[in-house]
């Protein structure tokens, strides 16, 4: 009996040297995901700029690039999705983050929606927040409350970057920097907001390595939202970079596009916007406010990239940088407003661009350039405001320098980081049933470069913009016109070519699915929901 137990413990033995070690090569990885504000599709040196991110570039050269990533064309909803996985308005948040009035448009994370922190936390991960929340101000939604371990950051849609100062929009904002549940006032000039968020998600990772788990970090940046603030030495390293203007940078960054094989050559470019002038006829003091703001504008990003740098360096010391899986996307495409100069109500600058007394924006100008090569901006379901870069890095797993097609959406990255992480996304969630993932997981893009399969389309619908893409194909509705353009994207990502009339069983297909998924997803009707006060400061009719 003793011999024969002997004997079948040593073949078990031998069995277990034969096999590979596969649980060493399965240890659940870390996930980061890291979102920049109101950055345009082409602002980063790997998607063809002129500014200087080689730590982005790093990411994207050693990882893969998609073509297509779509986010939700503003802050908010964007994040919505982004953090439960779910279409905005089932989320609650489908205009922005004010009340409407019904639960659809609520401007909060319903509980039924979980989010990343709640989820993967159920699979033993800790769960880090640090920057930009903007899905619900009311303490009982607070990051801490919805499943983050830490949280450091602001609850609205902006601030300032050298205080917490309340900023001025026309309206009240008050702004809220919180440290996790305690609201935090620090000196003003004190501190520059872009390098407290990177301190504190690289704090939070390194208090928690001796934990042992693994962790998600959400690191999400307001830079290169206005206003538009900068260190002086950031900025010195764009002065004359942005001299030659829009127009001309525009066909440089085109050029780059392609040659980094982001932009086939038979694809159509979008033309320029009417109310955009040509550099060359502009005065002497219009040319140096423009030149500045972009300046500016590059260094907010430059500081970013910076900061990606040391996560990156402290990563390594950590000795977590090989099982780490880093995402990064912007919430939405460069913006059209500018703040400082339209209506009667805009805050005023108080100090030269750049400062801390600087209330400018990009403007539609130069996020024509940030928007290459796509039509239109922020807020527009037009690919210029609903079309991010998405960068992926894994060491060894994911293949370095390559760039797949994607088509993907926020809503997948749920799916995606659930699968890594093995966490089972539950049916009911502290006594509710929770509404059910709608995305695709990534995962065989992303580590096989297999095609996305998705038959059902992507939808979108913000303040009365509504869109469709399904295969090749794209609806869209600008409000507050309700007709119907369609283009072929594979063809036409520029936008040029309305071939609705040639179509019309696309069209009448496409907004048939549209229409169904409005019905599930509680979108209204932008005409009845409509808020009395609009969001930004309107523009001054001339």
């Amino acid at each position: 009996m003793k011999n024969k137990s002997f004997t079948w413990i040593s073949l078990l033995l031998g069995l277990s040297l034969s096999i590979p070690n596969t649980f060493a090569q399965t240890k659940k990885p870390n996930i980061i995901l890291v979102m920049v504000d109101d950055m345009g599709y082409s602002d980063l040196g790997a998607y063809g700029s002129e500014i200087n991110t080689p730590n982005i570039d790093k990411l994207a050269f050693e990882g893969t690039r998609l073509k297509e990533f779509y986010n939700n064309s503003i802050c908010a909803p964007t994040r919505a999705s982004l953090i439960t996985g779910q279409y905005p308005h089932k989320a609650g948040v489908g205009y922005f983050d004010i009340n409407l009035g019904s639960a659809p448009y609520q401007g909060f994370l319903n509980k039924e929606s979980l989010t990343f922190g709640e989820v993967l936390k159920t699979a033993g991960y800790n769960t880090f927040l640090s920057g930009k929340w903007h899905v619900g101000k009311d303490k009982s939604v607070w990051p801490t409350q919805r499943g983050f371990d830490q949280f450091y950051g602001i609850l609205g849609g902006g601030a300032n970057y050298f205080d917490a100062e309340d900023i001025p929009l026309g309206r009240p904002y008050p702004v809220a920097l919180i440290e996790n549940n305690q609201q935090i006032h620090p000196k003003p000039n004190s501190y520059y907001f872009t390098d407290e968020v990177t301190n504190h998600a690289i704090k939070f990772i390194s208090e928690q390595n001796q934990s042992e788990k693994p962790f998600f970090l959400y690191l999400a940046y307001t830079a290169p939202h206005w206003p538009l603030q900068a260190l002086p030495e950031d900025i010195a390293k764009y002065k004359g970079k942005y001299d030659l203007g829009w127009d001309a940078l525009r066909k440089n960054r085109l050029a780059k596009l392609k040659s980094l094989g982001l932009l086939d050559e038979k694809q159509t470019i979008a033309e320029k916007d009417a109310e955009i002038p040509e550099w060359d006829n502009l005065t002497y003091d219009e040319k140096e406010l423009w030149k500045a703001k972009m300046e500016v504008y590059a260094a907010m990003l430059d500081r970013v990239d910076q900061g990606i740098g040391k996560l990156l360096t402290s990563l390594k010391e950590l000795k977590q940088d090989e099982n780490t899986l880093i995402v990064f996307i912007s919430d939405n495409g460069a913006p059209a407003e500018d703040v400082a100069h339209w209506g009667d109500k805009v805050g005023k600058n108080s100090g030269p661009v750049g400062t801390s007394g600087s209330f400018e924006s990009q403007g539609k100008n130069w996020s024509f350039l940030s928007n290459s090569p796509f039509r239109s901006f922020k807020s527009f379901a037009f690919e210029g405001g609903i079309s991010s870069p998405f960068i992926a890095w894994f060491p060894k797993k994911i293949k370095g320098g390559s760039i797949n097609k994607g088509t993907a959406h926020l809503i997948d990255l749920a799916p995606t980081f659930y699968e890594l992480a093995e966490a089972k996304y539950p049916e009911t969630f502290n006594g509710l049933k929770t509404n059910p993932l709608p995305g695709k997981s990534l995962t065989n893009l992303l580590f096989e470069n297999k095609e996305l399969q998705r038959e059902e389309g992507i939808f979108w619908e913000r303040a009365g913009n509504r869109a469709v893409r399904k295969g090749k194909w794209k609806l869209v509705s600008i409000y507050p016109s309700y007709q119907w353009q369609l283009f072929d994207i594979d063809k036409d990502r520029g936008e040029t070519q309305n071939v609705a009339a040639k179509n019309p069983l696309v069209v009448d297909a496409l907004s048939n699915d549209y229409f169904k998924w409005a019905a599930q997803n509680g979108v209204v009707d932008y005409d009845n929901i409509k808020p009395a006060t609009p969001l930004l400061p309107v523009r001054k009719s001339k």
